[in-house]
Order: C-alpha cells, then sequence, then structure tokens
C-alpha cells in the first residue's frame, strides 16, 4: 500500500478519519482506513464496487456507525456519529441512490425537515420556491420548484438532489455520483459551480467511476480497494490508466479459476435492431445466439438495465425492433417476453424477484402458477417435483423447499430467483447484477450456472458492474454509454497472450475492458458536446 499525503504544513483538514473499519454481517466493508480532505479542494474519492466508497461516506455522513475510528470535520471529533451531528458540523451529501419523495415538489424536496415558517409557524412553501430557484439560477440550470418530482425526468432529479445537498451551506460537500444522469452541458456548470464553492473553502468529495471527469475536476484522489487504503495523490499525478491499475488490483483467483469452455454458437434467438425506450436505450443493436452468453458493461446510468427492461415488456419501446428465431415480435408488456421465451432475473433480487416470507417452493413455482393450477387449486405435486429439480440443479443449500427464503443465505437466495424463471424453460434469459451482494464462492458458482445455460442452448445476456465477472462469464460483451451501443467486444480481444497466470490475465482483461468503457464515455461526450 502507498502512503496517503499528508495534508501541508499547519492546514487543519476540513474532513480527519482515522482506522475507520466497518463489517456487515461477517462481510469487512472497509478495514482500517484513513481519509483526509481539506478546505477549498476537490477530492476523488475512487474504486470498484464494493472498494467500500459508500461505505466510508455514510460513516461520515452519520448513517453507519465505525466498529473502529475517529472522525474529525474542522478538526472537532464527531463522538456521537448520526446524520443529525453530521448536518451539525456541516456535512452534507448528495446520495447515489435518490433520497427524493416523489410526491413531494422540487421546493419541498430541497428543504425537506429544513422549511421555513411564516409568523404563526406554518410552513412556507413560497420562501422554499424562491430560494430553491435561487439555487438553481447559481447552477445555470432550468428545473422549475413548483414541479412534482414524480413527473421530473432522471436529469432533473438529479439536479433537484445536488441542490438538496448545496442548500445545506455545508462546509463538507458529499456527490456520490452526481453526473450520473446530467447531460454534458449540466456537467459543465455543475463543475463550475464546485470551482465556486471549493474556492470559498468548501471541502468538496467526489465520487464517480468517470476518471476524465475525475482528471478535469478533482484537485487530488484517494482510491480504495477490498475496503482498504490503497492510494491517495495529486490526480496530476494520477494518470487514467494509472487509476485503473490501483483500481483493479489484484483480484481473488475465485473467478480466474472459473472454467470457460468455447462457446458453441447456434442460429439467432434475439435480434435486437435500433431499439429506443423512452429515455434509453437509444437505437441499440446486437444479435444474441442460441449456446452464447453477451454481456453488458457500462457505468451506472448507461441504459443496461433499461435496454433489459424494454426486451422484457416492463418499460415501452418507443422505435425499433424485436425480432425472436427470426420473427418479428410486438412486446408491450412482460407476459409477451414470457410469451416469446424470454426471463429477466431483475436486479433488485429482494424486492423484485423472491417474497423472502414465503417458502422455497411458492417462490419457486411463482412464474409458473398458471400451469400448475387445476379449477383454481394448485398442484402441489408438480409444485413440489419442479422445486426439488430446481434445487438438485442448482444446487440450493436450503434444508427443505418448505423454508422460507429469508433463511438462505444471499448466493441461495439467487439461485431461487433463477431457478423461479428456468421453471418458465425460457430460450432467452436476462441476468441483471446477477451476483450483487453474494461472496465470491456464490459468485463462482452463478458464473458456471450461466456458462451451464449457455452450453445446454440456452442464449444469456448478462449485466454486471464486475468487470472480472463479465469477462468470466461471457463470449462477447457490449459496450454502452449514455444509452448508445459503443463496440462490440470479442472476450478473446481483452486477452494479453503474454499473460500466463489465470489471475494476472484476468486482470489485465479488466484493465482493458474499462478503459474502453472511458473511450465510450469520451466519445459520447464528443457527440454531445
Amino acid at each position: 500500500m502507498i502512503a496517503a499525503a499528508s495534508a501541508p504544513l499547519g492546514a487543519v483538514p476540513a474532513v480527519r478519519m482515522r482506522g475507520i473499519s466497518k463489517s456487515f454481517g461477517g462481510v469487512r466493508a472497509l478495514d482500517g482506513v484513513d481519509f483526509d480532505v481539506l478546505p477549498g479542494e476537490v477530492h476523488a474519492l475512487l474504486g470498484g464496487n464494493g472498494a467500500g466508497k459508500s461505505t466510508i461516506l455514510k460513516v461520515l455522513n452519520g448513517v453507519h456507525i465505525p466498529d473502529t475510528g475517529t472522525v474529525e470535520v474542522a478538526g472537532q471529533r464527531l463522538d456521537a456519529l448520526t446524520p443529525d451531528a453530521a448536518r451539525r458540523a456541516g456535512v452534507a451529501m448528495n446520495f447515489q441512490e435518490m433520497s427524493l419523495i416523489p410526491t413531494l415538489t422540487v421546493a419541498q424536496n430541497v428543504f425537506l425537515t429544513r422549511e421555513a415558517r411564516d409568523g404563526r409557524g406554518m410552513i412556507d412553501d413560497e420562501d422554499s420556491i424562491r430560494r430553491a430557484e435561487a439555487i438553481f439560477q447559481m447552477l445555470q440550470v432550468e428545473v422549475n420548484p413548483r414541479a412534482l418530482v414524480g413527473d421530473l425526468g432522471a436529469g432533473q432529479k438529479q439536479l433537484t438532489e445536488i441542490a438538496k445537498a448545496i442548500s445545506q451551506d455545508a462546509r463538507v460537500l458529499i456527490l456520490d455520483e452526481p453526473s450520473t444522469a446530467l447531460a454534458v452541458s449540466d456537467v459543465e456548470r455543475l463543475f463550475v459551480f464546485l470551482r465556486k464553492l471549493a474556492a470559498k473553502g468548501v471541502a468538496i468529495i467526489y465520487v464517480s467511476h468517470r476518471m476524465d471527469e475525475i482528471a478535469r475536476i478533482a484537485d487530488r484522489a484517494t482510491i480504495l480497494r477490498d475496503g482498504r487504503h490503497v492510494i491517495t495523490a495529486p490526480t496530476a499525478d494520477l494518470p487514467i490508466d494509472t487509476m485503473i491499475e490501483h483500481i483493479v488490483g489484484k483480484k481473488s483467483k475465485g473467478l480466474a479459476d472459473v472454467a470457460r469452455g468455447a462457446a458453441r454458437r447456434g442460429v439467432a434467438l434475439l435480434e435486437v435492431k435500433d431499439l429506443c425506450g423512452s429515455h434509453k436505450p437509444d437505437h441499440v443493436s446486437f444479435t444474441l445466439h442460441q449456446g452464447e452468453v453477451l454481456g453488458l458493461a457500462g457505468l451506472l446510468g448507461s441504459g443496461r438495465s433499461a435496454l433489459a427492461r424494454v426486451i422484457a415488456g416492463i418499460e415501452p419501446a418507443v422505435a425499433g425492433e424485436i425480432w425472436i428465431k427470426g420473427k418479428l415480435v410486438h412486446i408491450s408488456q412482460p407476459s409477451d417476453a414470457i410469451a416469446q421465451g424470454i426471463a429477466l432475473v431483475p436486479e433488485a433480487r429482494a424486492t423484485q424477484g423472491i417474497i423472502t416470507a414465503h417458502s422455497v417452493a411458492e417462490n419457486m413455482v411463482m412464474a409458473v402458477l398458471g400451469r400448475i393450477t387445476k379449477g383454481g387449486l394448485l398442484d402441489r405435486a408438480r409444485a413440489a417435483a419442479i422445486t426439488d429439480d430446481m434445487i438438485a440443479r442448482l444446487s440450493v443449500k436450503t434444508a427443505s423447499r418448505d423454508h422460507a427464503v429469508s433463511t438462505l443465505s444471499g448466493g441461495n437466495q439467487q439461485k431461487v430467483v433463477i431457478g423461479k424463471w428456468l421453471a418458465t424453460d425460457p430460450d432467452i434469459l436476462i441476468l441483471d447484477e446477477p451476483t450483487a451482494g453474494i461472496d465470491i464462492g456464490s459468485k463462482s458458482e452463478i458464473i458456471r450456472l450461466v456458462r451451464d445455460l449457455a452450453a445446454a442452448g440456452k442464449a444469456v445476456l448478462v449485466i454486471s458492474s464486475e468487470l472480472s465477472e463479465l469477462l468470466t462469464a461471457c463470449d462477447r460483451i457490449l459496450v454502452i454509454a449514455d444509452g448508445r451501443a459503443h463496440q462490440m467486444l470479442q472476450r478473446a480481444e481483452l486477452d494479453d497472450a503474454s499473460e500466463t497466470d489465470p489471475d494476472h490475465a484476468l486482470q489485465a482483461a479488466e484493465r482493458r475492458l474499462q478503459i474502453e468503457i472511458q473511450k465510450a464515455l469520451t466519445a459520447k461526450e464528443a457527440i454531445h458536446g
């Protein structure tokens, strides 16, 4: 590990965190991390998924209480780590998972819990509207403070979230992926405004996977990996390829050891031609063959999940065509997609994939109830047979098919979700973040399962933010940025013939794929600029 850069002599850090450790259910998210941010600087916090970025920021913001370590803001130690204590100390955070209430107006969201009061002690909405207008004018963006948040587009929601953080007159402003849904012009205005704030002494912590943005806006950067501090250095000393190298690092051999047999591609099962959604995707085309695993790579907000939802009939297609087995089909709702042999395993396992209080069996047959119900009565023998087959086929570790899914590990819960949709016998399986929140052993099992499904003749589309997983599971990878397809890569194109060690080879391939994703962002900005 490279030692963190020290603050200039005599400067009191705006943020000083020492020895921060935090575990969740036996998984260590942070391991003795030190983190300093100076007044008047834009400090980038970088790392891959699971590196610990969000966790350490939630510790600073009082959302998580660390197991060990101390937090100081402007030289004052925060003994009570709560959101209210952090707010009183001058810390404001723009969360990556938006905290807006859709049934309230923009102004009401911006000043929620901090509303102005009139002489009678009643909430003064007009004052909130005037103050919200002033913030948007400073940002030089157009957002109607009177509009309901639920009626806004993704970009305006993001600007409202940023305005909410800015409105707190904080001495430490945390922006977690603030540019995800913003147009290029809005990002430029945001950068100008952040520089003005920094000139006034505000410390800004900026989290982004977009390395080109980091190079332009940040003064220094701290990189975390696997819950540990890797390096803190001026961004001038961290070219993009060096940042990527530190972020990727040396990964576990748990994935490098997964065998990847050559794909036996059959006929085209799914063809997408110039497909557009209401916001994303934007004129995306690709072909998915029988026996093939195709990955979608891109950053948060790139449109990967939106593409999956349009194909699966969850969101409407506004233009383009979907062809199944050589025939043009019209998919306007999920039942249409299921009838065409398409199954989507959603990203939000707990809320969209399973009912945790129900049994394994009840979850496994949920998608095929129409097939195993006669006269309004469930054929329990068939339900048990389907469940037992999936438990054996997917190696689900459960004491009984009648046990609640909530008693299973995350990896086994994910297998239940996959089993539920495999019970429909789909030809095309779409997996959105199939290994999110599960341990490395279970990840390897899921990836082996994906490869086995392709070998059995299924066509599999995989969305993952973990590039090492895409590289292990997929035969081809489509890079997406801002809803548009950038480049289709053969998996073999990313290999380095000089790397003979499987772990090093996977690491090198991940660096190359990271670079392609950054190129896609640069190309997107050139088009829109």
